[in-house]
């Protein structure tokens, strides 16, 4: 009996130690039961069968391969069936290591948000991190593990299509917004409703020349440092689990073979224990960069520059084993990216349980949870921006009797998902997305006659369709007119030299307009536009951008003030593309124009403001607000001190509203030239009609802080300008300090 006890206490003793091991010690005892096949294994990403989102590879041995256990992750795999049908040909492998599941569920998965660039422009943190954690909620729900974001990508070009993935030009507000995302989409590793972040892509995409997708890049390593890392610096300190590397080529040399991004940077200066997943068949494509002759030397670069899994090239399964027994790849890079991976499957509890993520039952609840609808429409609702609003055209009276809407894509329903929604089979998209015409009526019901005309088609010069909705018009106590851009006009592989609204869209404003009704125009789109005779002409201008599945519903709170719009421009708006790459932060140069009329001499074009036709930080409200009494607590300071800035703001108009309140700061003297003016701070506040509120910011010294010509994080002595606006080129209150030595 004593030794049957004994015997029970020591298995006890060992399954509690057994328990306690850290994940560590559970990655490095696995690695050691690993072949070298098996551990290249872990560093390979599929496709799966659904819609690819790159070209694809085709590989006829997939399914023999996981089962032998030569696959470590897969992607474009949905829903908790498939999920677990994968699953468990991993755990017909040798060691029964568990797959990933990876996807680009970018805004929302089944409960589609404002495409990214949209939600940024409500500068709303906490309903970014909200609709990150609806999205990860419902992936996880359906068996993914991971997804492929934030795009962190600091964007001054809209001539590229992949502005609609990020969060515009400036690098303050994208640094807050990558890390509310990280921190909406992971919540807590291993939690049933969280999936691994991945920060794409490292480093400096959104700066392609010519804004023209995967073109090279080149820039200073002070640009690099100041204005395109740290967005991804900040995901990093939200706890992001994974990066991906870019397409581009960073000053000659690509990304995915970049040592200093990736091993330097990411995983030295950093200390990055996450793993860095190769962008779609990136790897590969350091052929045709000309960086390498075949496939063997792309996986030697990427491997040795820190790339640790290969999507979609193959490049490391046929010849990751090769170069380690030639010697040119160590075994302890293998080993070094197979523990990154093999700790976050731990991380995420797929050992204790593979399948833990594909339950059908919280997948259903999931899906068709009333909660993530009613965030997505109050979430499009703060994306939208007001660019103008004459004569009080906004809001439409609720007394209106009858309305005109007239446009392409009034009755749309899958244009408004925008690019990079996740495509779902079963579901029913004519149900599930709110067209702009059925959210007017649901918000009307009978109160109001409505009226509709298409027009014309987006694209293609046909103007058949005038005749009618100019009748149409002449009917109407206000005319709504909705145009644009379709869902894959802007996105990946979707850079456009001519940013015009297409086809005849804008002679159909004009038609309109002519008729002499109160006229507003919905602009849908994925990227800045340019439209500049509708903006000169037309009293009422929304920017919808592309609002999600609740579309419909968003717009119509908006055109009738049940949502008071608050939305701030996240990129500038260009008056043509000659003026492209454009952004408020510029430097001054040494002969500044003194006006928009000055040409002689400064730099300027002879042709055209300096000016954008929309400034960064720009929308307005259907109410007005008043800054005053600006105080800075002190005047002089030590770089151990801080200064708190205050002001009141008032709520001026008649109706509740909320307001984004936004600091500048400019740096008037420096060791290296200085932006004219720099976001360093914002608030979103919400005031009832005649409410005041007095409000707070810290200055410190880092953000007064900047990389001088050494790459040095310094705050030199001198002066600085406080500077508090409703936008960057509407600035309200200003006051300077003195930074002492």
């Amino acid at each position: 009996m004593k030794k049957i006890v004994t015997t029970t206490l020591l298995l006890t003793c060992f399954i509690a130690f057994s328990q306690q091991k850290t994940i560590d010690q559970k990655v490095d005892a696995l690695l050691k039961r690993m072949t070298l096949e098996e551990k290249i294994g872990q560093l390979n990403q599929y496709t799966g069968d659904n819609a690819a989102t790159g070209p694809i590879t085709i590989n006829p041995n997939k399914q023999s391969e996981i089962k032998t256990g030569l696959n470590g992750s897969m992607l474009n795999v949905l829903g908790t069936q498939h999920t677990r049908q994968y699953q468990e040909l991993a755990m017909q492998s040798r060691l029964k290591i568990p797959l990933l599941f990876g996807q680009d569920v970018i805004h929302g998965y089944k409960t589609t948000f404002p495409i990214p660039l949209a939600e940024a422009a409500s500068w709303d943190l906490d309903a970014m991190e909200l609709s990150a954690r609806i999205a990860a909620t419902e992936a996880a729900a359906s068996g993914i593990h991971w997804t492929f974001a934030p795009m962190v990508d600091i964007a001054r070009d809209p001539r590229w299509g992949r502005v609609m993935e990020g969060a515009g030009e400036d690098t303050y507000l994208g640094s807050r917004i990558a890390y509310a995302r990280v921190k909406g989409f992971q919540g807590k590793l291993g939690d049933v409703n969280s999936v691994m972040a991945c920060v794409k892509h490292f480093a400096a995409y959104g700066a392609a020349i010519g804004g023209r997708d995967y073109n090279s890049v080149d820039m200073s390593e002070r640009m690099l440092w100041e204005t395109y890392l740290p967005p991804f610096k900040a995901a990093l300190d939200a706890g992001a689990a994974t990066f991906m590397n870019s397409f581009n080529d960073l000053n000659g040399i690509p990304a995915t073979g970049n040592k200093y991004l990736q091993r330097d940077i990411l995983k030295g200066k950093w200390n990055f224990k996450g793993f860095v997943v190769s962008d779609w068949g990136s790897i590969g494509e350091m052929i045709n960069h000309g960086y390498v002759k075949d496939s063997k030397e792309a996986a030697l670069a990427a491997i040795t520059a820190g790339s640790d899994m290969d999507m979609e090239s193959n490049a490391y399964r046929y010849n990751l084993a090769q170069l380690v027994k030639e010697k040119k790849v160590p075994i302890a890079l293998i080993d070094d990216a197979v523990k990154r991976i093999l700790r976050k499957k731990f991380e995420l509890g797929l050992f204790e349980d593979p399948y833990k993520y594909s339950n059908p039952e919280r997948e259903q609840a999931a899906l068709n949870n009333p909660e993530h609808r009613k965030a997505a429409r109050e979430i499009a609702a703060k994306s939208i921006v007001l660019l103008k609003n004459e004569k009080s055209v906004l809001p439409i009276s609720k007394q209106t009797k009858t309305i005109a809407f007239i446009g392409p894509l009034v009755k749309e329903r899958k244009q408004n998902m925008g690019f990079w929604s996740v495509e779902l089979p079963e579901v029913d998209y004519d149900k599930h997305v709110i067209s702009q015409w059925e959210g007017l009526q649901n918000k009307v019901g009978n109160t109001a006659k409505l009226l509709y005309a298409k027009g014309c088609e987006i694209e293609g010069d046909n103007k058949d369709g005038f005749a009618e909705a100019i009748a149409i018009a002449n009917q109407a106590d206000v005319v709504i007119l909705s145009i644009g851009e379709r869902r894959d006009m802007s996105g990946e592989a979707k850079s456009r030299s001519n940013l015009r609204l297409s086809g005849v869209q804008e002679e159909l404003i004009k038609a309109i307009q002519a008729t002499g009704k109160p006229v507003v125009v919905l602009i849908n789109a994925g990227r800045p536009l340019i439209f500049n005779w509708t903006a000169d002409n037309v009293p009422a201008i929304l920017y919808t951008w592309w609002l999600g599945s609740e579309a419909g519903n968003a717009i119509a709170d908006v055109l009738f003030g049940d949502y008071n719009p608050s939305g701030k421009l996240p990129m500038s708006f260009p008056r043509e593309e000659g003026q492209i790459p454009i952004y408020y932060n510029h430097f001054n140069t040494g002969r500044p124009a003194k006006n928009e009329n000055e040409t002689n001499y400064v730099s300027a074009y002879t042709d055209l403001k300096n000016s954008p036709k929309f400034p960064f930080g720009y929308g307005l409200s259907y109410t007005t607000f008043e800054y005053s009494n600006l105080k800075l607590s002190k005047n002089k300071i030590k770089s151990t001190e801080k200064i708190t800035v205050s002001l009141n703001v008032t709520n001026s108009g008649k109706v509740a509203g909320e307001e984004v309140v936004q600091l500048y700061l400019r740096d008037k003297v420096g060791s290296v030239i200085r932006p004219i003016i720099e976001l360093k701070d914002f608030q979103k506040i919400k005031l009832n009609a005649g409410q005041t509120k007095t409000i707070k910011f810290s200055i410190d010294k880092e953000k007064i802080s900047f990389y001088n010509a050494n790459l040095q994080w310094v705050a030199e002595p001198g002066d600085f300008d406080v500077m508090i606006g409703s936008s960057s080129a509407d600035i309200r209150l200003k006051d300077s300090f003195e930074l002492l030595n």
